[in-house]
């Protein structure tokens, strides 16, 4: 079905020629498919549409603009079933912008009709439907996220250049925010886990450790963002386990306003201290987030500053998200000039490097960029690798916000570090150090390897 009016006149052949369109066109023209010429009422559409789906007929909407589509998108939202519209939305837009047109080998098609009777039966989850549908492709940055999940802010907030004009809908300003207290949480068999607590912030200022399990919040099962949503400035009651056989213990926190980026890099600033062992005085950094160059700018400035006397540095890109740019390795290139311009008001650092000792820490949560910058750190010579292998996750993403508020990631461009592809692969340690974070009390044994090896280098 082509809705057409005065804006489409001329866009034929355009229209035509469009290779996501064939299948379509093809059936249309064999009489699988009729093809309707609506030119009536802009606000008749969406009903009209909305009969032809109920008859269970195919219906391909073109549209002259990207905001005519977002429009009749949001218009059909209101007469069909939320749910179906969800799915068929997701289904289509990934369709549209997928990296690989031959889809990791699928039927694309197949896939969704397949998908579709399970998105039509009775009680569908179709949050949950979606998301199985997508992880057939097997793709990284490929994901399907709602309010009830902190990713989907941090996303959000990572791709908001391109998604001003639905973020202004959603947040005061377009302004993304969640209530939280400033920490991850991973679920292992069954039961939810700290695996990340953020310096500075009120999971850190609460005593709450990496290796907790979350039993209840307020007496409640523990949720990343309804157990804080609407709690800001107000106590939690937190119950947890903190040995595996121990007594739950009860732990008040209060949450605050958090908004994605500004926490991580509160977190990067807070948590960037110096460990003395041994005599010596090691810098240490963990950079949660590299989405943003504030991140890199921060690094420079310890390492120009707070770590200016320190006798090596660990550098951690555990967890967290990507991009960096490969340039950032530049800091730890010893044979590269450090500028410093001074003027009448003090003087700044500019292109700081670091020419000591190095260590990195990486594990299956380092992703993106990151695992680009520990290939080049270790491919290069920097300095030695400590932890796991990173997740094999190098693709690039674009973000779309659903007509229903959702978030869907979509890999859109396939990327290789000097020619070789990293998707799939990762970025091997020297040192292998698993770290399983159930009821760890705090320590952490691939920190304590990289202080070791670091200590080596130096001495």
């Amino acid at each position: 079905m082509s809705l057409a009016g005065p804006p489409l006149s001329g866009l034929a052949d355009a229209v035509l020629a469009d290779p996501t369109l064939d299948e379509a066109i093809a059936d249309a023209r064999g009489g699988m498919v009729r093809a309707l010429d609506l030119t009536g009422p802009a606000a008749a559409r969406p009903f009209v549409v909305d009969g032809l789906v109920r008859a269970d007929r195919t219906v391909l909407a073109v549209t002259a603009t990207a905001r005519e589509a977002e429009d009749l998108v949001e218009a059909l939202a209101s007469v069909m079933d939320p749910a179906r519209v969800a799915y068929y939305e997701a289904w289509e837009t990934l369709r549209g912008n997928f990296y690989d047109p031959k889809f990791e080998g699928l039927d694309w098609n197949l896939v969704g009709r397949r998908y579709r009777i399970f998105a039509d039966g009775p009680n569908a989850d179709i949050v949950d439907i979606i998301k199985q549908m997508l992880s057939e492709l097997r793709a990284s940055h490929t994901g399907y996220y709602t309010p009830d999940e902190i990713a989907y802010y941090d996303l959000a907030d990572i791709f908001s250049n391109g998604l001003r004009r639905e973020l202004e809908k959603r947040f005061p300003k377009g302004e993304v925010v969640y209530d939280g207290i400033g920490m991850t949480t991973r679920v292992i068999d069954g039961r939810t886990f700290i695996s990340g607590v953020f310096d500075g912030l009120p999971a850190a200022q609460a005593k709450l450790m990496v290796g907790d399990e979350i039993i209840s919040a307020d007496g409640l099962a523990f949720a990343p963002i309804k157990s804080f949503a609407g709690k800001t400035g107000k106590k939690v009651r937190l119950m947890i386990r903190r040995e595996a056989q121990g007594q739950p213990m009860t732990i008040d926190v209060t949450p605050q306003v958090l908004h994605p980026n500004a926490t991580y890099l509160a977190a990067m600033k807070n948590g960037a201290r110096l460990i003395e062992k041994d005599g010596r005085k090691l810098a240490y950094v963990h950079i949660w987030s590299y989405a943003r160059r504030d991140y890199q700018d921060l690094l420079e400035e310890l390492v120009d500053g707070k770590f200016k006397d320190a006798d090596g540095l660990i550098w951690d890109l555990r967890d967290g998200w990507g991009g960096g740019q490969p340039y950032y390795l530049d800091i730890f290139n010893a044979r590269s000039p450090t500028l410093t311009f001074n003027d009448r008001d003090g003087s700044g650092t500019v292109n700081a490097r670091w020419r000591k000792p190095v260590v990195l820490i990486i594990n299956g949560g380092s992703r993106s960029a990151k695992e680009i910058l520990a290939y080049g750190f270790k491919k290069y010579g920097y300095g030695e690798v400590v932890g796991t292998k990173t997740a094999g996750a190098v693709l690039a993403g674009r973000a779309f916000i659903q007509s229903n508020g959702n978030l869907l990631l979509v890999a859109v461009s396939d990327v290789t570090v000097d020619g070789e592809r990293l998707e799939g692969v990762g970025v091997s340690p020297d040192y292998e150090v698993p770290f399983d974070i159930r009821y760890a009390k705090g320590a952490d044994p691939q920190l304590a390897k990289a202080i070791e090896v670091l200590l080596r280098r130096i001495n």
